[in-house]
């Protein structure tokens, strides 16, 4: 029998190949692969930047998968076949650009690199005419901000066009169709023996590995929730920035990422909507208004697309890996991490990362929640 991965997001298709590289039969099972909160993602791998107050141990997932980044994209680009390198799928690491609109926005930029400068993180604090010197098309109104130099960003469209075509090449079968349900030994309670897909039919398995971000909980009783995101994306023929830039706005955040080809993603809202994915004028406006305060060419580009995801929200916000009862392994609740996260994830279900005491395996254990059926 096989190992039975359902979600094709980068996280779900990113175990697969793990799983497949190290000889192990999976099959992946969605109805849209590469579709969802994957398609919508800008992929800023910035944990650095993306620091809160009190979410220290995700802190320390993101910066233990950053590592992992590098050789993960080339290992994939060599697998799909494309360019040598980690350029096929366009992982670039010219850092993030933390930068503060007005007075207010500046001192909590201050707040900030303070709580950074205890963490030890590597963040160099600039002055507002230092941020244009490395970002020329920034608004003279930009008051200062920090550069994390080794934050990062990939194109997760690319990531996961490349994570099909290497399970393509492995031969690994991807059945287009929804888990209903999971099926179980001995009732509710027993070992998780394969799915339900939608239809009827069963397909059995060694081990179910649930990787559905928003809709895990409609399979298992995991702690996830959607949270939606709305982005869209900008065309230019030369690009507007050479690095990652975030900003707050009399705080509002947003963030701008250039690509390779001159787009230019813009995004994104946090909204407790439920399973609600639909594009509204309101949140376009807001982003393009903050956008347009930090760097006012933006009004100037193609509009490219627009498009609203669903994040996997946890209730302290550090995902759910790992084993969740016989027969079940959880991959899932990523938040606004699944991107960065996706190579410490899929390393932790194949059991190629340390399982030692505080690591990442015990910060992201289903075991916090206490028993998940």
């Amino acid at each position: 029998m096989v190992e039975v991965i359902v979600g094709g997001g980068i996280v779900g298709l990113s175990v697969a190949w793990r799983l497949a590289r190290a000889g192990r039969p999976v099959t992946v099972v969605d109805p849209d692969p590469a579709g969802g909160a994957s398609h919508a993602a800008a992929g800023m791998l910035a944990p650095v930047s993306e620091v809160t107050y009190t979410e220290e141990p995700l802190l320390r997932l993101g910066l233990a998968s950053l590592r992992r980044w590098p050789a993960f994209a080339a290992e994939l680009a060599a697998d799909a076949g494309l360019p040598e390198g980690a350029g096929g799928v366009d992982l670039r690491a010219e850092g993030t650009l933390d930068v503060a609109f007005g007075a207010d926005d500046l001192a909590a930029l201050d707040e900030l690199a303070a709580f950074m400068d205890k963490l030890g993180l590597p963040v160099e604090r600039l002055t507002g005419r230092e941020c244009r010197r490395l970002e020329p098309m920034l608004a003279p109104s930009v008051r200062g901000g920090l550069l994390a130099s080794g934050d990062a960003w990939v194109d997760p469209r690319r990531v996961t066009a490349a994570l099909l075509t290497a399970l393509e090449r492995r031969a690994v079968p991807i059945v287009r169709t929804r888990v209903t349900e999971l099926l179980r030994e001995d009732g509710a309670a027993g070992r998780v023996v394969g799915v339900r897909l939608e239809g009827g039919a069963e397909l059995a398995a060694t081990t179910v590995v649930l990787a559905a971000g928003a809709w895990s909980a409609g399979l298992a009783g995991v702690p996830v929730r959607p949270v939606k995101g709305q982005i869209l994306r900008l065309r230019s023929p030369q690009p507007l920035l050479t690095r990652c830039v975030r900003g707050s706005v009399h705080g509002s955040s947003v963030y701008l990422v250039p690509r390779g080809d001159g787009e230019l993603v813009v995004g994104a809202t946090q909204e407790e909507l439920g399973f609600d994915t639909r594009v509204t004028a309101g949140g376009l406006y807001e982003l393009l208004r903050d956008a347009r305060e930090l760097v006012p060419g933006v009004t100037e580009l193609e509009l490219a697309d627009v498009v609203a995801g669903l994040r996997p929200g946890t209730p302290d916000n550090v995902p759910i890996v790992g084993p969740a009862g016989d027969g079940l392994v959880l991959a899932t609740g990523h938040h606004r991490g699944g991107v960065l996260l996706a190579p410490l994830t899929a390393a932790l279900v194949a059991g190629e990362a340390g399982g030692e005491e505080g690591g990442p395996a015990a910060l992201c254990s289903p075991a916090r929640f206490g028993e998940i059926a």
